[in-house]
């Protein structure tokens, strides 16, 4: 059997996935929705900026230490740069018992280019 390819994997979670627009998840923020921004990005990209309040967990990590960071019950969104990776850790997510996870399409650039607020600090 062939392994499949970086993209294949992404192509198949987004299948499983629910994905947000950015002005949807910048609604979500200022709204009551109260969602936990979930950042699976690498540390050298956290440190540039990210959304503010964001818990950080990178992508590799994930499927075992997520749990120490943001309950199962809560809605999150989950963010990388472009969110193929971010599709990824939502499908990883799910599969761990998440019931209400998303992932920004676009990732924190289509956030930024919508104008939604980041942190550099």
């Amino acid at each position: 059997m062939e392994e499949k390819s970086y993209e294949q994997l992404v192509a198949e979670a987004k299948l499983r996935i629910t994905e947000i627009t950015a002005r949807q998840a910048i609604a979500l923020s200022r709204g009551a929705g109260d969602p936990v921004y979930l950042d699976v990005r690498e540390p050298q990209e956290w440190n540039l900026f990210r959304i503010p309040g964001a818990i950080w967990v990178p992508l590799g990590d994930i499927g075992e230490i997520v749990a120490e960071h943001v309950s199962p019950d809560r809605k999150v969104i989950v963010y990388c740069a472009r969110g193929n990776r971010s599709a990824l850790a939502a499908d990883i997510m799910s599969k761990q018992g998440y019931t209400d996870v998303a992932s920004l399409a676009g990732g924190i650039t289509e956030w930024a280019n919508a104008g939604g607020e980041v942190d550099s600090e």
